[in-house]
């Protein structure tokens, strides 16, 4: 298992490193885990704070600092639950949404470029791989 955990680790890097590079060129100040905010929120309607901070393997205070700086950058909108006070929704801002579809277009065509090279059957294979993985990879919250 030593050798699936070297190239997991070797495509986490990777990819951190090419979206930590996108993220300078869209909004300086980005760092990975705002964008991996940003991408959850992009892709959940109106989420609580404790959901996307489980997703992103975050503690809520650490959390709710990088959230704070999220506000701050006009990028993300906090708003609590009619129901229940304690619990807040998040909400990309205008701004956030033009950030994430940036980052996301920009991510987008790296991977086509890093991918171009290979057959359609070798993409469809890496891609068919990466899904078993990810369904292999449980979350360690979940019951198993």
């Amino acid at each position: 298992m030593e050798e699936v955990r070297n190239l997991l680790h070797g495509i986490n890097r990777k990819y951190n490193l090419l979206l930590k590079k996108h993220c300078r060129e869209v909004e300086e100040d980005i760092s990975l885990v705002h964008s991996q905010i940003l991408y959850e929120l992009h892709h959940h309607s109106q989420p609580s704070m404790q959901q996307i901070a489980d997703l992103i393997g975050v503690d809520i205070t650490t959390f709710s600092r990088q959230i704070q700086t999220l506000i701050k950058m006009d990028l993300v909108k906090k708003s609590a639950n009619p129901e229940d006070k304690r619990i807040y929704f998040l909400s990309l801002t205008e701004k956030g949404l033009q950030t994430a579809e940036k980052i996301d277009h920009l991510m987008n065509e790296s991977l086509t470029e890093n991918f171009s090279n290979l057959s359609e059957f070798e993409r469809s294979t890496v891609i068919h791989s990466l899904k078993i993985v990810t369904k292999l990879m449980r979350h360690p919250n979940a019951s198993q």
